[in-house]
């Protein structure tokens, strides 16, 4: 890393705020336009659907009384396929529909108290009599009536229960997770405008009336989650004879502010009952299998160690959730915090047994050293270490998390103790993972609870994308199942079972894929890679949930080795050790080398790019944990091999994401590339744009030079998230997105297309769009099937002439409504913009510095006018 830290980032500059130009709402669909034409035909169709659930429910109830079930105290649960364009939170305002999950292709499961439906009857009733405000009746395509609830059950049940269900045997006790929505019919009303004619005093209690109003309606959440808690509890407890895992301080569920989960064991019986009848459920899936061990290394000879010496006192923190260290380890010892040590795993463990009981050579001990050294361990001559390490141990001896733990709740309660304890904790590291793909139906308990502490914290989760094992179960499948079956590598790294593994597809996490060093081929045994970089044979890929680009980045974590002979074997054997990445290994179990390269996997991947945020956390500690992913991910490249036209830029993203990140590029700038960073927490509410502006020195872009420019942007946000939505736009509380300036485009025709109370210039249109990598469509960019904004981490980059670059380079960063309907809900974001002459013909830090020192003093000279 440069000593001196010369050439810092530069400031990006917000030229000004206001309501964003967000463009048209969508339109309704066509057979919404056909129900509005055919009223009688339609309304006589809900009409039959509603009266056909309505007396079934009924039936079924008689039938519970009769065989002495539990009483639930619910309601009737409604399969409804609506028009994509409504707002589903109308369904609770017309009708009184409490919702219980918003799901694709328009079905949205509600829950209604009333089994008659007398509401939504009369509403139905008045559109067949066009009924003024009867109209969204039209919008409703179907209530399906679903007799044996098989449509509802393909919706609420993982893939494996859905299958078990028809023979689910009644007197085996199984073991779930359950989602329950707890939103209620109550939603916060819009806020009052002020009418013409009002006075200031009757406009500010009607302000004040909406205000305990909002208050009420929270309230009111609360309190039904509780009654929820405890009405869930009595079932399944008192109902069935089942029990609830505690998970930490006898704390049976996870939160979130609309849904908890709550592992439940209970025999079948009881849970076909209690799935089929409890309308307030929204998942029901088996628990993650959680185990790490691959344990294929062959050991080195002894190595040389530095002389180590402990990191300054104020050194940024970085917390190892693993399977605990070797704390007395010479590599690491001295930067151990030992104080804040803590083991998570339920009794007979202590709290104090913090050290790496996996054998061979450990897990934990292996991603600390990672976390501290990167890419080298420290050989020889004095090194002072750059950061703390601290170790909380939530993995067993064999690597794995006891089921009697709920992840989700692990992990709030370790976030909690360090980031809340004396070091303010802000990056973690956590190599852990289900060992099968994510779904993709809801954003899991354990995923949502990372993006909900991200949301509520400053902190940085690095995640890895999980691991291929060499054989799986069906749905999953091993690297050896995958050869089997001639899926051949790279190719099967797409394939749908080797999809990211649980919790990599949070949208707040900095999900970590691998990549190989190199191609090896000797002593009977070669390689999958055949270049460096390429995806390593195990690395679980992309796309993860809502097509979301995932593993945003990739680091060395090495690659498996494969014998020529039949049957295939996979190894690490000692002779390919080039092919594995330096790792610290633990010695308490068995003698061997302080450090050596033995082992490989995504476990070692992501503590590389903890190290890179640990160091930006080093020389920029006052900025937000936001700014160091934009910068890591900013600083991401793809390797050199897939710079020819045959490879395929989709396969690229979904193994590699946007590349292996550079500590160098992510830290400091060169005489030729610049990166200019927004400073500081930045908040946007939905329907505002934020306009940021980057003068271009003339010295970049003079007429007659062709220098390449590689312009890269990124955009690092986070809001708050609900479960029970199943539409990205729709997950988040507000979500966030941006957009550039043209070729050629004045700030004046950029603000008009960004703000809307900008008047639209003659020229609003001129200029070319740059040509992203990505831009916002599908089959906009140069990479087909994939689109930046996505997900919550939005990069992408675009290469120009140095002459077609426009005099100010603009961004519009826009908020947009999700799931929240208060005026007051908002997201957090960075943003980083670069600029860098590939060939290096010119240098443009000082110009790019001194242009945007003058636009600093213009702004501030027109804030002070």
């Amino acid at each position: 890393m440069p000593s001196g830290h010369s050439f810092q980032h530069l400031p990006l500059l917000r030229r000004e705020s206001g309501p964003a130009q967000l463009g048209r709402p969508p339109h309704e669909s066509k057979i919404t336009r056909e129900n509005k034409s055919d009223r009688a035909s339609h309304s006589g169709g809900l009409i039959g659907s509603a009266s056909s659930v309505s007396n079934t429910r009924k039936s079924i109830e008689a039938d519970r009384v009769a065989n002495s079930l539990p009483d639930l105290q619910a309601g009737l649960a409604l399969l409804l396929q609506i028009d994509t364009s409504l707002d589903v939170d109308k369904l609770r305002r017309f009708f009184d529909f409490e919702i219980v999950a918003e799901e694709e292709e328009g079905y949205v499961i509600v829950a209604s108290e009333d089994i008659d439906l007398v509401k939504f009857n009369e509403a139905v009733a008045g559109f067949a009599g066009s009924v003024r405000g009867t109209g969204i009746v039209a919008s409703i395509h179907r209530l399906d009536d679903d007799p044996d609830q098989n449509h509802r059950l393909q919706l609420l049940l993982s893939e494996t229960l859905f299958e078990l269900w028809p023979n689910m045997d009644e007197a085996e006790v199984y073991q779930v997770d359950i989602g329950v929505t707890c939103l209620g019919t109550k939603q916060i009303p819009d806020q009052p405008q002020k009418k013409k004619r009002e006075s200031d005093a009757d406009f500010a209690r009607r302000q004040n009336e909406w205000s305990d109003i909002r208050i009420e309606v929270y309230d009111s959440w609360y309190d039904l989650q509780d009654e929820r808690t405890q009405e869930v509890s009595r079932i399944i407890i008192d109902g069935y004879g089942g029990s609830i895992n505690s998970i930490q301080h006898n704390e049976p569920v996870i939160s979130l502010p609309d849904s908890f989960t709550m592992r439940i064991q209970v025999h079948g019986k009881g849970l076909k009952d209690f799935v089929l009848n409890y309308p307030y459920l929204f998942e029901v899936v088996e628990p993650d299998h959680i185990s790490l061990t691959r344990n294929r290394a062959e050991q080195g000879p002894e190595v040389e160690t530095a002389q180590l010496t402990a990191p300054p006192d104020d050194a940024p923190a970085v917390c190892v959730i693993d399977s605990g260290i070797q704390e007395e380890h010479a590599l690491l010892e001295p930067s151990i915090d030992k104080a804040t040590s803590f083991c998570f795993l339920p009794p007979p463990e202590s709290s104090t047994d913090v050290a790496d009981h996996v054998m061979p050579a450990g897990h934990g001990t292996r991603v600390a050293g990672a976390v501290l050294y990167g890419e080298q361990v420290k050989r020889d001559g004095h090194y002072q270490l750059p950061f703390w390490i601290q170790n909380a141990r939530i993995l067993d001896s064999e690597a794995s998390l006891p089921y009697s733990l709920m992840p989700a709740a692990v992990m709030r309660t370790v976030i909690e103790r360090y980031h809340l304890g004396p070091r303010q904790t802000r990056i973690f590291n956590h190599s852990i993972n289900a060992d099968c793909h994510c779904r993709l139906r809801h954003m899991s308990a354990w995923a949502a609870e990372i993006d909900m502490l991200c949301h509520q914290f400053d902190i940085m989760i690095v995640q890895t994308a999980g691991n291929l094992r060499e054989r799986s179960q069906a749905p999953s499948a091993g690297i050896l199942d995958h050869l089997d079956a001639e899926r051949l590598y790279p190719h099967y790294l797409i394939e749908r079972s080797s999809r990211i593994a649980n919790p990599g597809q949070s949208l707040q996490a900095l999900t970590v894929g691998s990549v190989a060093y190199q191609m090896y081929e000797s002593s009977g045994w070669r390689s999958f890679a055949t270049q460096p970089g390429h995806p390593s044979s195990f690395s679980r890929s992309g796309f993860g949930i809502w097509n979301v680009i995932k593993p945003e980045v990739v680091e060395f974590g090495g690659d498996d080795l494969q014998s020529p002979g039949s049957p295939t074997i996979l190894g690490n054997p000692l002779e390919g050790r080039m092919c594995y990445p330096e790792l610290v290994r633990s010695t308490m179990h068995s003698p061997g080398p302080a450090y050596d390269r033995d082992e490989v996997g995504t476990s070692f991947a992501a503590p590389k790019v903890a190290h890179i945020a640990a160091h930006l956390q080093r020389i920029l500690p006052e900025e937000p944990c936001l700014l160091y992913k934009a910068l890591i991910v900013q600083s991401a490249r793809w390797p050199e091999w897939t710079n020819t036209d045959e490879v395929d830029t989709n396969q690229v993203i979904r193994t590699l994401g946007y590349g292996i990140p550079d500590l160098e590029r992510a830290t400091t700038n060169t005489d030729y590339r610049t990166t200019l960073i927004t400073s500081g927490e930045i908040s946007i509410k939905a329907g505002d744009c934020d306009l940021y502006q980057v003068p271009i020195p003339e010295s970049m872009r003079q007429p007659g030079y062709e220098y390449d420019i590689l312009v890269e942007v990124t955009l690092s946000y986070v809001a708050e998230p609900r479960r029970t939505r199943r539409n990205l736009r729709r997950y988040l509380s507000t979500w966030v997105d941006w957009k550039s300036s043209k070729l050629g485009e004045s700030l004046s025709s950029f603000r008009s297309r960004a703000l809307k109370e900008e008047e639209a210039e003659e020229d609003t249109a001129a200029g070319d769009t740059l040509r992203w990598k990505l831009a916002t469509r599908t089959d906009h960019g140069d990479i087909e099937g994939a689109k930046r904004n996505s997900g919550t981490l939005q990069k992408d980059w675009a290469l120009i002439k140095s002459f077609r670059l426009p005099e100010d380079f603009c961004i519009a960063v826009m908020g947009h409504q999700g799931w929240s309907k208060d005026p007051d809900s908002e997201a957090k974001y960075s943003l980083a913009v670069s600029f860098e002459v590939i060939d290096r013909e010119i240098s443009i830090y000082d110009d790019l510095r001194i242009a945007v020192e003058d636009l600093q003093a213009e702004l501030e000279a027109e804030i002070e006018i």
